[in-house]
């Protein structure tokens, strides 16, 4: 039953945000840009173990790795822009964004940031 809570509430933020975005791009943005996955992992994992200081030391991990996720978003509008397809902007986007966290994971998860 947990699992099916943590679906469907998956859900219903997606939906939400893409049915915004097609009325208003820039709410549909705002939904997605609020910390909700977080903040919703992190009461869940709270729920799950009771422990605080697991969910603070998730909660410190998040900021760094955060950096790839935003070059993601403006290496895919770019490259719309350019005038690559749909489908190759984001492909080159996600490989941009996974070498970014490859790098997060070679300098600083190794020193403990």
């Amino acid at each position: 039953m947990n699992y099916l809570i943590k679906i469907i509430l998956t859900v219903l933020i997606i939906l939400g945000a893409s049915e915004a975005a097609k009325r208003i791009p820039a709410a549909g943005a705002l939904i997605v840009s609020l910390p909700l996955t977080s903040m919703i992992a992190m009461c869940m994992l709270y729920y799950d173990t009771n422990d605080a200081g697991k969910v603070a030391e998730f909660a410190r991990a998040i900021p760094p790795i955060l950096i790839p996720s935003i070059a993601f978003f403006y290496v895919f509008a770019f490259l719309v822009e350019y005038g690559l397809g749909f489908v190759m902007a984001m492909g080159l986007a996600t490989l941009v964004m996974l070498s970014g966290y490859g790098l997060y994971m070679y300098f600083f998860a190794r020193t403990g940031m």
